[in-house]
């Protein structure tokens, strides 16, 4: 079993109060690790540290701000297999995922790098004759960045690339589930000579280190990907010092399927989208729409598909197509949502059942028969289950897309591109895929409407979420 270490101003630490907490593998139920649990004081260092070290980056030119990026890039290549590795063992990640996550950390380093002659203002008339109006950017200042567990570490990169580009300093707590790799990626920090205090990592509790963080008043941005519960809660905590959130949260994607699809195709695009990360992303297909002229052919091959999905321990197995959900309490959480589905008339046409009784493993589930107002069509599932529900027209499928909480990713299958745009124009949701499978692209924008949060990432807007906007009026008449 390996001891984690927190990263604090330059140095390796444990918690000020001697505590650690287990970390296992949700493959084999095994303790793999354990962490420092994380105290009250532990964050103040932290901030601390990040708050001294932020006025002396954010005067760092951008360009040289770029070139620790791209040392913390290659330095993660450097040691890509034991992220691999890391990965697949405390999150249960496939190869194939693990993979794609290290790889595009990474390249996400890289790409918010290249921003580092982008950061542009403004010169605007001003009503005054002899006076010049500049708009400028600043680094807000120091970051909270809070991660999730499903993808523990590309989050690293998406936070703390475009904030340390920015000009600001930050703070990462990594989930209580999955702290390894980012423990390690404190290694590659040190290894690299990144000044001390730009980037901080405190791992324990959420309910600790979250809250603490978020309502420090040294914080100047609370940068969160996680639950609506959790969202809630940092927002109850930032308010009372007004600090700034960036929330992604929740998601309950719909996926609709027109009658003059590629049915083969949509079909595969969904299950690729349920099914990526073991059913654990935000904007994974969770419901699927699909008109009445295709729904038994649709159906029919979806359920060929999904019965195929091959699930194991990702660490025994590299060709398997699905690994664990993360822990105990989505197992069941899943188990119940499925269960409360077929009592309310769900028809259960592949999978429904736990894989095995060792590890958190879930078959790959279609659930036909669903309607609009059941519970798995309103409620998060996060797991590798699709109801199916049929519709009649685009008007019925787009009301019923929309009648939710959530909305953050979307998609919609069809040859005709006046349904495609219209579904993509209508849709109450911050990402429409048309023809494909959910998965955004570094240079778009990652955001949500309605209680999928509030703020994004990835791209040049996504960097503008830590800057701020200063403008300076100047009058070069003396007389």
């Amino acid at each position: 079993m390996k001891d984690l270490r927190m990263y604090i101003n330059g140095q390796f630490c444990e918690a000020s109060n001697g505590q650690w907490i287990d970390v296992l593998n949700p493959s084999t139920e095994e303790v793999i690790s354990r962490q420092p649990n994380g105290t009250i004081e532990d964050v103040n260092r932290a901030l601390d540290a990040a708050k001294a070290a932020q006025k002396a980056w954010g005067k760092t030119p951008a360009i040289e701000r770029a070139a620790w990026l791209k040392k913390l890039a290659n330095g993660i290549r450097e040691r890509r297999e034991e992220f691999i590795d890391i990965i697949m063992r405390e999150q249960g990640k496939t190869l194939t995922w693990a993979t794609i996550e290290v790889d595009v950390t990474a390249e996400y380093f890289d790409y918010m790098a290249s921003f580092a002659r982008h950061i542009e203002g403004e010169i605007i008339p001003s009503d005054r004759p002899n006076e010049t109006i500049f708009l400028t950017k600043k680094p807000i200042g120091v970051v909270a960045g809070i991660l999730p567990w499903n993808f523990p570490f590309f989050l690293i990169a998406r936070k703390a690339g475009a904030a340390l580009i920015a000009g600001c300093t930050i703070v990462i707590k990594p989930s209580q589930l999955t702290p390894e790799n980012c423990t390690v990626f404190g290694e590659v920090v040190d290894k690299v000579g990144l000044p001390k205090g730009v980037i901080n990592i405190v791992t324990g509790k959420g309910s600790v280190i979250g809250n603490e963080m978020a309502g420090s008043p040294k914080i100047d941005i609370v940068s969160v990907t996680g639950s609506v519960g959790a969202g809630e809660s940092i927002m109850a905590a930032a308010s009372k010092n007004i600090t700034k959130v960036s929330l992604e949260l929740g998601g309950k994607a719909p996926a609709i399927v027109c009658k003059d699809a590629d049915l083969e195709k949509a079909a595969q695009w969904i299950v690729d989208s349920r099914i990526g990360n073991n059913g654990q992303i935000c904007n994974n297909a969770e419901r699927v729409y699909v008109q009445k002229e295709v729904k038994a052919e649709f159906t029919k091959i979806l359920v060929e598909k999904m019965s195929a999905v091959k699930v194991g321990d990702v660490c025994k197995d590299h060709t398997v197509d699905m690994g664990p959900l993360v822990e105990a309490r989505a197992l069941e959480s899943v188990t119940e949502k499925v269960e409360r589905a077929i009592k309310q008339g769900a028809k259960l046409l592949c999978g429904g059942h736990r894989v095995g009784d060792k590890g958190y493993f879930y078959a790959a589930t279609v659930l036909d028969n669903c309607t609009q107002d059941m519970d798995i069509i309103h409620e998060e599932t996060f797991g590798p289950v699709i109801p199916l529900v049929e519709f009649d027209t685009l008007d019925q499928a787009i009301a019923w897309a929309n009648d939710c909480e959530y909305g953050l990713a979307s998609s919609v299958f069809t040859k005709d591109i006046d349904t495609a745009t219209r579904v993509a124009r209508e849709l109450e949701f911050g990402e429409t895929y048309i023809n494909r499978e959910h998965f955004e692209a570094m240079q778009g924008f990652h955001a949500g409407v309605k209680k999928s949060g509030i703020g994004g990432a990835d791209g040049k807007h996504g960097i503008e979420e830590y800057l701020v906007t200063h403008v300076t009026y100047l009058d070069t008449h003396y007389e």
